[in-house]
């Protein structure tokens, strides 16, 4: 039953008698798993929203020191997802706007994506790690 999935974890898993392993949900009606891919994608889509990220930047290193920005259809591309005994590691790769306050946005993403991905998900995310790739210059 997907309900979990959609509200806070811990309202609805006592009414599911669920039990949370890694990506996977045990339930009394069956598994659910929650893949890395999705878990990259609710990431990227979550670090978007915040003000001052331009975007999201390939992994793969710098080419002539030029951060490459991914559209909105790959943004799972600039996440790398960790899972280790239960617990979620997550690294962003992102460009920021020119003249912002790069800790500052930094910071902001850091919360959003943990927060966003605990409460979709009801995994523990012990980190949230930012790359920031390159700045770029945006039309206001």
């Amino acid at each position: 039953m997907l309900i979990a999935i959609g509200g806070m974890m811990g309202e609805n898993f006592s009414i599911l008698g669920g039990k949370l392993m890694g990506n996977k949900i045990q339930t009394d009606l069956g598994d659910i798993v929650i893949s890395e891919e999705l878990i990259a994608t609710l990431a990227g889509v979550a670090a978007v929203e915040c003000y001052g990220l331009v975007g999201m930047s390939t992994r793969a290193k710098l080419k002539d020191g030029i951060a490459e920005l991914l559209g909105r259809d790959n943004l799972s591309r600039g996440v790398e997802v960790k899972q280790e005994e239960g617990e979620l590691s997550i690294d962003l790769y992102i460009i920021v706007s020119y003249g912002t306050k790069i800790p500052e946005v930094a910071t902001n993403v850091q919360e959003k994506v943990k927060y966003m991905l605990e409460r979709l998900t009801g995994l523990n995310v012990t980190q949230v790690n930012v790359h920031v790739q390159g700045v770029r210059v945006t039309d206001k």
